[in-house]
């Protein structure tokens, strides 16, 4: 009910009335039945504008951090999450992994949309990075279509670290279903999981025209974070005075 009232009363007419998002592509997504939509990830605000813009509901696998954070704020934030329906992820580990994706069949099994970012983690600079073989694993084990889709302009709106949205033009654009049934059976393979899930990538870099990097995104953020940190360690910044 919660999202329901979110969706049509609360927040839904907010974003809209916000950002104006210019939608693309919305008869690609199936009307019933079960089915995962990939996008891109590249701001906070995505875990609301897509659902906002959908005919049906969709549930994300949201991560662990939204659900533990202290303070008031945290508290705020972890209900407003469980209350939408969105479920909790643990990135931490392999165990970790497999439990998510038990999460998302248990979604598909109910004929419901899973939405999954197959990134993992938010672009810091706008960029699409190597998806993770979750989302192959999960098609084919609930035998179900894939649904790209591209967030654009949402960096723009809100970068990592913004909490008041610019205003700020947003497109959301569904590519065309992606059928995987010729790999039924193969869900483990590691060279099968590895080329669907570079086909989804390739699909929704097509939607959204943004630079690839073949690196997985907290790889890449891990680096230049330690190479931040040896910079600073050996340039300290000096007191003033």
């Amino acid at each position: 009910m919660f999202y329901y009232v979110l969706k049509y009363v609360l927040l839904g007419p907010l974003l809209r009335l916000v950002f104006r998002p210019r939608i693309e592509g919305l008869e690609n997504v199936p009307s019933e039945g079960a089915a995962i939509v990939a996008g891109n990830h590249l701001s906070f605000s995505d875990h609301f504008l897509m659902p906002a813009v959908l005919k049906r509901r969709i549930t994300f696998l949201a991560k662990a951090e939204y659900f533990t954070g202290p303070g008031v704020r945290g508290r705020l934030t972890a209900a407003f999450f469980r209350s939408a329906g969105q479920i909790p992820v643990d990135r931490s580990g392999k165990e970790a992994g497999q439990a998510a994706i038990r999460e998302g069949l248990g979604v598909l099994s109910k004929d419901e949309l899973l939405g999954i970012y197959p990134e993992g983690t938010r672009s810091h600079d706008g960029r699409l990075y190597k998806g993770k073989v979750g989302v192959a694993v999960m098609a084919l084990r609930a035998e179900v279509p894939v649904i790209p889709c591209a967030m654009i302009g949402t960096f723009e709106a809100q970068p990592p670290g913004k909490v008041v949205p610019n205003i700020h033009p947003v497109v959301i654009r569904f590519g065309k279903p992606l059928d995987f049934s010729r790999y039924a059976g193969m869900e483990n393979e590691k060279a099968i999981l590895r080329a669907i899930t570079d086909e989804i990538m390739y699909a929704i870099l097509s939607l959204s025209e943004q630079e690839y990097v073949d690196q997985y995104a907290a790889v890449v953020k891990a680096e230049e974070a330690a190479a931040r940190s040896a910079k600073e360690r050996r340039f300290p910044r000096m007191p003033l005075g």
